[in-house]
Parts: structure tokens; sequence; C-alpha cells
């Protein structure tokens, strides 16, 4: 019973996140100027290299999140061993290396302290979910076989 309100719980805060991020997203080109006029005169004069890293960044927030919500389904569904998560757990690593790709080119334009943890943040987040999906894919593989069993 506790962990069903801790899962339904952790389901209405990506669920939040996920809206939030659609909101942030849009208002990304109007914040990024309004940043420009009282933080870096860096952030105006690239406006448009930071456009492009802030609103991609932000996409890939929300395909991680969307794949978060789907494999929260299958949790809240008591299945949570399904190739389905396999898939999504390896499509967040792939997009956790993608983040912190941008943020590599960003490191050479428009270096910051910020810049360098965020990479090291995503591209940990990239292979822990690339080791999760292993680990997925094996506890799938087991289940399979128990399922086959008599």
């Amino acid at each position: 019973m506790k962990n069903e309100s801790l899962i339904k719980m952790t389901k209405w805060v990506l669920d939040f996140m996920f809206v939030s991020g659609i909101i942030v997203i849009a208002t990304v080109p109007f914040t990024l100027k309004l940043a420009g006029l009282y933080y870096q005169s860096e952030l105006t004069k690239y406006y448009g290299f930071m456009l492009v890293i802030l609103i991609g960044s932000g996409v890939c927030g929300l395909l991680i999140l969307w794949e978060l919500r789907k494999m929260m389904r299958t949790v809240l569904n008591k299945n949570c061993f399904v190739r389905e998560n396999v898939d999504s757990l390896k499509r967040m690593g792939i997009i956790s290396v993608i983040v912190a790709l941008m943020y590599g080119t960003k490191i050479f334009v428009v270096p910051s302290p910020a810049t360098f943890i965020i990479i090291l943040t995503f591209f940990i987040a990239g292979l822990f979910s690339e080791v999760l999906a292993c680990v997925f894919r094996e506890a799938v593989r087991y289940k399979e076989e128990n399922d086959l069993t008599i």
C-alpha cells in the first residue's frame, strides 16, 4: 500500500514535469533575451546558438520524461519487466548522450562551470540507462522463461 502511493505520486510528478517542461520550452526565446539583459552579454551575442542548445536540450528532456512516463504505466500495471521498458531505457541513454554532446559544443562557445556539470551528469545518466537496459533485458528474458515453465 505504501509503495502504491509512492508510485502514484511519482507518476503525478512526472506528468507535472512534462507539462511544465512544455511551458518552459515555449518561453525560452523570451526568457533567454531577458537573461541576456541582466546576466551575461554572451547570451545576447550568441542568442541563436543558445536558443538551439536550450530548446534542443529541453526537447530531449521532454523525450526522457515521456519514456519515464511510459515506464511508469507498466509499473502501475504491475508488469514492468517487458521489452518496451528495455527499449525506453536504451532511448533515454541515447538522448542523454545527445544532451551531453550538445553541451559539449556549448563549452567552446559559451563556457561555464555549469556546462561541465551538465555534460558529466548527462553522460553518466546515458551510461546508467544503458546498464539498466541490459539488466532489464536479462530480467525480461528470465521472466519469459519462467512464464513458459509449467
